[in-house]
């Protein structure tokens, strides 16, 4: 990958923007009404890409999206040959790896902070909603092998309901969930779970409920619903899916790509694709972002390997406010990172689940990579004395291209682990929130 220049990246960034200017047109021939380019959550970026309106030859799809507005359920005389089954196959296929292991991983600190960041999330927004009711029912919507059972465990919730395409992962949710339960101490709360196997971009979920009345107060859906911007049909199923449910007052709380983001650094790449040796996205070409169906190839070591779509925000949540949904805030990781570390328990947190990587030019660190190019930008970080050791950064680290962020450092004195960035993955995420009202 070419470096980039500021100029060029400005550049990249102006050209952007005004194709994101002709997004509103597109969602009011979308959604059958006006679009507000900026969302409602203050202090954070739009999510933002090129958007190109339907081809004038293509009735189908022109029709299709003339009648978006109506509340009827999508066509079932279109036949869709998605990408679900190679996800599926995908995530049925990675093998169980021991914790000796997991921590040699280079992305070690990266599911760390994963985790750290989705712990925190739901934590919040349990608090909110045991603010004003104790029993709390939660929709666990892409729940994978079960990796948030136990934040759900210590949120005290009343019943869970985990679902996922994945047939293999959905039975390893339930072995995880009974063996939880099996370790529990003799009156320790834990709370009830159901567990269905499903396509939630194509599945009515509500069929397959023990009740399908049932109420959620939460739906929680982690890096999962950029799988159903495929097409139209698959994104509003997967929110009715969300959000039909939920009671009055009920969140919808998830994490999505930063799509404004990964078309910044295609467009900023010198071909299709960018990355490192740890990760790469791969389009299969510049120029043409359509509403649905912008697919992208990406590569994660050790863990994803599978396409995935853009999902344009504004559009999202003008389609949420179809399903009764308000859209409470939306920021990136490093912007939720650098509002809650500001609490005493999520720093502590931090340092409990490992989620940065401590770093020192004296070489008495273990290090994920054997790369001194890696940590090239926190050596300079430390010569030029605005940090004393030991340096503590993320993972993120290990995802660098040829642009740098601002770093941060901290010593070893300070109260809570500062960190030295480097353009991070989280820029490539966006925390989304909605609620029903």
């Amino acid at each position: 990958m070419a470096e980039v220049t500021k100029t060029e990246e400005q550049q990249a960034e102006k050209s952007l923007d005004e194709e994101v200017e002709k997004a509103p047109h597109a969602l009011e021939s979308t959604l059958g009404v006006g679009a507000e380019g900026n969302s409602s959550a203050s202090g954070t970026d739009q999510s933002t890409e090129n958007e190109k309106q339907v081809d004038s030859g293509d009735q189908d799809n022109r029709a299709k999206r003339k009648n978006l507005d109506s509340e009827d359920e999508p066509s079932k005389k279109v036949h869709v040959i998605g990408h679900g089954q190679a996800v599926a196959a995908h995530y049925n296929e990675l093998q169980e790896v021991g914790l000796e292991k997991r921590s040699q991983s280079r992305i070690f600190y990266l599911r760390n902070f994963n985790n750290w960041t989705k712990s925190v999330l739901i934590g919040e927004f349990i608090d909110r909603v045991r603010q004003k009711k104790s029993d709390i029912t939660v929709l666990d919507l892409g729940c994978g092998k079960g990796g948030d059972l136990l934040k759900w465990k210590k949120g005290r919730i009343k019943k869970l309901v985990c679902t996922d395409i994945a047939d293999i992962s959905v039975q390893q949710c339930k072995h995880r969930y009974e063996e939880m339960k099996s370790r529990c101490r003799y009156n320790e709360h834990i709370f009830d779970a159901e567990f269905i196997q499903a396509d939630s971009t194509k599945d009515l979920l509500s069929s397959k409920y023990s009740d399908p009345d049932m109420r959620f107060d939460i739906c929680s859906c982690q890096f999962v619903y950029h799988y159903s911007f495929e097409t139209y049909e698959q994104a509003d199923m997967m929110l009715k899916n969300a959000c039909g449910n939920l009671s009055p007052g009920g969140y919808f709380i998830g994490t999505t790509p930063n799509s404004f983001e990964l078309v910044k650094r295609l467009e900023a790449s010198e071909t299709n694709s960018f990355g490192n040796d740890v990760y790469n996205v791969k389009f299969e070409k510049k120029g043409d972002y359509p509403l649905f169906g912008c697919k992208y190839d990406f590569h994660l070591e050790e863990v994803v390997d599978v396409p995935e779509f853009l999902v344009y925000f504004p559009l999202l949540e003008e389609m949420a406010k179809k399903h009764g949904m308000k859209l409470v805030y939306k920021m990136t990781f490093r912007e939720f990172y650098e509002e809650k570390i500001k609490n005493d328990e999520h720093k502590m947190l931090l340092r409990r689940m490992q989620a940065l990587e401590p770093y020192s030019t004296l070489g008495d660190s273990r290090l994920v990579s054997d790369k001194p190019d890696d940590y090239e930008h926190a050596n300079e970080f430390i010569k030029d004395g605005k940090a004393k050791l030991p340096l503590v950064f993320t993972w993120y680290l290990h995802l660098r291209s040829s642009h740098e962020t601002p770093h941060t450092g901290c010593s070893k004195k300070r109260s809570y682990p500062c960190a030295s960035w480097n353009d991070q993955k989280s820029i490539v995420a966006t925390i989304f929130l909605f609620f029903i009202f």
